[in-house]
């Protein structure tokens, strides 16, 4: 590889720009003799979240306090800080009293509009009842606020204050290993170790030619690496697979959290008001429930989750938000001179404790939502998220400057006590005691017997019981990618379609209407980056790239074209191949499922339509059906890794800076 020289910080509201050679046009895009730019860090942080930005700065608080310089890079692939967070959000100020201490006095913080009343309801088609409140829901001392907007307020903080550089644009793609094994994973394996983060390239074409504006993608070679890409993060993905970290633990279960934020009449607007709400419109064997916050400036954000263990393919997430809207409660709050002014979605971790990996790796750690420490209860994370970032800071911190009492025993970055001190923190008891709330809902009581079973531990057992509830009894391995959401959904012929009613604007909306307020942009001729393809396959094609195998294709998954211009000579196979995968995709999920994904996607990604043509004879058909990725429309959400229940879409990162631009969510 070729090192070009180090990076500079740059404002993180900046997208990425690096002077690179122009290549020769039109020529396919090889991988394996890339030429790419280099830069070295000690801590490469994936990811400008809370726990991210929270990590970085505890770093660099370190580095104050020690007199020990430390260099702290922070990969964003949004084309700003805060552009792809999404969350209610209610925060629970708890690990930010920890971080910054004296953050009421800071010029700018977001936190400005306090929670001043709580309350459950439960929803019938016409009534809004009272239902009692679990403690871990009171939100005393909380604030109510858009995420998108404290993660901007820390990135400033962090880059101003702390100088943390950030680069926003960049979006990591795969992960930078040691050429051969150096280090013993937490099993005691012998594996190669994480050595940093390689970005995706940009400028390629649909068919992977390279454009007049291609860039290689960058190598940050890190002592540490930390990834906070939030729920379902393809780089954490692989690491939890390559290093098993899911061996002792269960796998993780999701929830899709789907909100829009309304300006109301000020008639209707009640400052610092939380409502959450059970019941209509969800069937009653589906997980889940609707929220309300007024926020600050007569702002109110509004939404629904829906555990993605639902059993009904034909149940659609948006159309059930805007079906909620449509509750007399919410006719009235939305009423007279009110305007809806952003719609996002996103999925979020729901398996709480059991859930969690080993968080450790050779050469760095999993952080925050990547992880999984979202306190279902609560319906808050952030606050973890942020502990979690700030534990492993102080682990990374002494990897990369060790006292002598704590040599590193090997070259690669060894962040065990990092696991240590999650243990013995208020983050493991904070999931601790509410380990057992959602996966009740997953056993013989059922639903109802759930509901009742969290209300009895909630309110005086909390937690202090010798039993672990199972999320389910699908066996997933260790090693698998699988979701254990996808194994539970049902085949459609078990259930009958579900008869939404109509939109009725400007209360409810078509979804195309609502995806054009996210504010989402990706260069129409780049790769999909939503390939069909298995993850493990996937991994296995990244393997062989970096085994500098001349066969290996990047192209796997992204369709037969692209796999065709980056076959190599003799071997045309594989496009036979991409074409067979492709229909057995369409076979499965239209043919048992009745096209899912179709109606899953809260961005009209995914559509399952007639082949035209010469279409019908290519091989990548079935019956007559095709599937068509609108990857232009994608969001980000992760839904469709988590769901399809094929489990052959791997969400891989687009060019960075694409996707949406959320500002208030």
């Amino acid at each position: 590889m070729l090192r070009r020289g180090l990076l500079r910080p740059a404002k993180w509201s900046r997208n990425r720009r690096i002077q690179t050679s122009v290549p020769r046009l039109a020529d396919t895009f090889d991988p394996v003799t890339a030429e790419r730019a280099e830069d070295e860090v000690d801590v490469c942080i994936v990811g400008g979240g809370p726990a991210g930005l929270s990590a970085a700065i505890r770093l660099k608080q370190l580095e104050k306090e020690t007199g020990k310089e430390i260099r702290v890079v922070v990969l964003e692939k949004g084309s700003e800080v805060g552009a792809h967070i999404v969350s209610g959000a209610v925060i629970e100020p708890r690990a930010l009293d920890e971080l910054l201490p004296k953050w009421q006095t800071m010029e700018g913080h977001p936190l400005t509009r306090p929670a001043t009343s709580s309350h459950m309801r439960f929803l019938t088609k016409n009534l809004s009842l009272p239902f009692p409140h679990p403690p871990q829901m009171n939100n005393d001392g909380n604030y109510i606020l858009s995420l998108s907007q404290f993660t901007r307020w820390l990135a400033n903080i962090a880059e101003n204050e702390y100088g943390v550089e950030i680069y926003p644009g960049f979006a990591g793609s795969q992960l930078l290993l040691s050429p051969t094994a150096d280090a013993h994973d937490p099993w005691g394996n012998k594996v190669r170790s994480v050595q940093g983060v390689i970005t995706n390239e940009v400028g390629l074409a649909r068919n992977f030619t390279m454009k007049s504006s291609f860039e290689p993608g960058m190598a940050f070679r890190a002592k540490v690496t930390l990834l906070g890409e939030g729920a379902h993060g393809s780089l954490s993905k692989q690491a939890i697979s390559m290093y098993q970290l899911r061996k002792e633990a269960q796998p993780q279960t999701y929830g899709i959290g789907l909100k829009e934020v309304w300006r109301v009449d000020p008639e209707n607007y009640q400052p610092g008001l939380v409502n959450h709400f059970l019941g209509w419109p969800l069937a009653y064997d589906v997980y889940g429930g609707g929220f309300e916050y007024h926020m600050d400036d007569g702002l109110v954000t509004l939404g629904i989750v829906i555990g993605l263990d639902y059993k009904n393919p034909y149940l659609n997430p948006y159309r059930e938000l805007q079906r909620l809207k449509h509750h007399p409660h919410f006719r009235k709050l939305l009423s007279g001179k009110s305007e809806r002014l952003s719609y996002a979605a996103r999925v979020l971790n729901e398996g709480g404790l059991q859930s969690v990996p080993r968080l450790h790796f050779p050469g760095g750690a999993l952080i925050g939502c990547s992880a999984g420490f979202v306190n279902v209860a609560k319906i808050k994370g952030t606050h973890n998220a942020m502990k979690t970032g700030m534990l492993a800071a102080e682990s990374a911190f002494t990897t990369v400057h060790p006292t002598e009492s704590s040599q590193a025993s090997e070259a690669a970055a060894d962040l065990s006590s990092y696991e240590t001190a999650y243990k013995k923190s208020w983050v493991h008891e904070d999931l601790h005691e509410v380990r057992n709330l959602r996966p009740s809902f997953n056993t013989k009581l059922g639903i109802w017997g759930g509901i009742m079973y969290s209300g009895v531990d909630s309110l005086f057992l909390k937690g202090s019981v010798p039993w672990n509830f199972r999320h389910s009894s699908t066996h997933i391995t260790e090693e698998s990618t699988s979701s254990l959401d996808a194994a539970e959904t049902n085949p459609a012929s078990w259930h009958q379609p579900i008869d939404y009613p109509a939109f009725e604007p400007p209360l409810s909306t078509d979804l195309m209407t609502s995806v054009a307020l996210t504010g989402t942009n990706h260069a129409e001729d780049q790769p999909i980056h939503l390939r069909v393809v298995k993850t493990l396959e996937y991994m296995n094609q990244l393997d062989q790239i970096r085994a500098h195998n001349e066969k290996a294709n990047p192209a796997i998954g992204a369709g037969s074209k692209a796999v065709e211009t980056c076959s190599k000579d003799g071997d045309s196979g594989k496009v036979e191949e991409e074409k067979r995968v492709r229909s057995d995709h369409v076979r499965k999920n239209v043919g048992e499922y009745a096209g899912l994904l179709g109606r899953a996607c809260p961005a009209g990604v995914y559509e399952y339509v007639d082949q035209e043509g010469a279409e019908m004879g290519n091989g990548e058909g079935w019956q007559g059906k095709k599937l068509v990725i609108n990857s232009q429309n994608c969001i980000h959400c992760k839904l469709c890794d988590v769901k399809v229940p094929s489990q052959d879409i791997t969400w891989t990162v687009p060019e960075g800076g694409g996707g949406p631009k959320y500002t208030n969510t």
